[in-house]
């Protein structure tokens, strides 16, 4: 997939230098943007992807539509938890003040911002996100985003933002260093109503958790692994997870592996011939 980064018709100084710099930073090509449109541009460059900077935001014109950070579901969701809702991600994954989550599919940051709402300034939330354009609006995003809840600011702040395959990452990773390890992969079943996901989908990883990035993921785990899939989907039974979490009406659910209660699971040694399996 070929990226390259312009700016907005309304040009300064400050803002090629900026933009020069993000190329740099992704290691892509900067194009002057000399009034063309965006369209015109990706036609003389073959570029798939075009990072538009301008004074306001920084936006990824993708083949599906305009791919920037805002927080989406996030600020309803919080605001729902703050009148005693209840959300199932977080009661999937038994969230409280002062854990730690490790977002293995960061995307646009929705999943991992409730999280750190949750833990607040007492935890700590990793977001890993493959894509170089992703990780990069996210991360410019989280940072400087404003807004009037200041717990929320917060939130948005301490959110740490890798880009990597999180399969390497946690390889790389000592045993039980997150509370919980999170997976929200590319759903293989599409929402139809998750209109806003298709700039998403156009630069996302669309693999499939591997059985051995779930065996990784419980060695890194303290307490949980959960995995976020649409509740027709046939990942649960792929992956050998039998403990769903959601709502009655809900087209998500959540797969939550409880560490060190192996036992109450009576295809665990099954899951855990199948790891090794695929790694040999």
């Amino acid at each position: 997939m070929k990226v390259i980064v312009t700016t907005g018709q309304k040009v300064t100084e400050s803002l090629i230098e900026r933009a020069k710099m993000i190329a740099d930073k992704l290691n892509i090509q900067f194009v002057f943007r000399n009034n063309d449109s965006v369209e015109l541009l990706k036609r003389r460059s073959k570029a798939d992807t075009i990072i538009v900077v301008t004074k306001q935001r920084i936006v990824a014109y993708t083949d599906e539509g305009e791919l920037f950070f805002h927080l989406n579901m996030a600020q309803l969701r919080i605001q729902n938890i703050d009148r005693g809702q209840v959300d199932h991600m977080v009661m999937a994954m038994h969230l409280k003040k002062g854990m730690s989550v490790l977002d293995c599919t960061l995307g646009m940051g929705t999943d991992a911002i409730v999280a750190s709402y949750i833990v607040g300034v007492e935890g700590k939330v990793v977001g890993v996100e493959n894509s170089g354009v992703t990780s990069f609006i996210v991360k410019n995003g989280l940072e400087e985003f404003c807004v009037e809840n200041v717990r929320l600011e917060k939130a948005l702040k301490q959110i740490e933002v890798v880009q990597a395959d999180y399969n390497q990452y946690l390889l790389s990773l000592p045993d039980k260093t997150f509370d919980v390890v999170y997976f929200d992969p590319m759903f293989r079943h599409p929402l139809k109503e998750s209109v806003a996901l298709k700039p998403l989908r156009a630069v996302a990883d669309h693999r499939p958790i591997e059985l051995q990035a779930l065996k990784e993921a419980r060695r890194v785990a303290r307490k949980y692994v959960v995995v976020k899939e649409n509740r027709r989907s046939k990942e649960f039974e792929r992956l050998f997870i039998e403990n769903i979490v959601g709502g009655k009406y809900s087209n998500i659910n959540y797969g939550v592996i409880q560490v060190g209660d192996e036992n109450r699971k009576s295809n665990y040694n099954y899951w855990t011939n199948c790891c090794w399996k695929n790694k040999s």
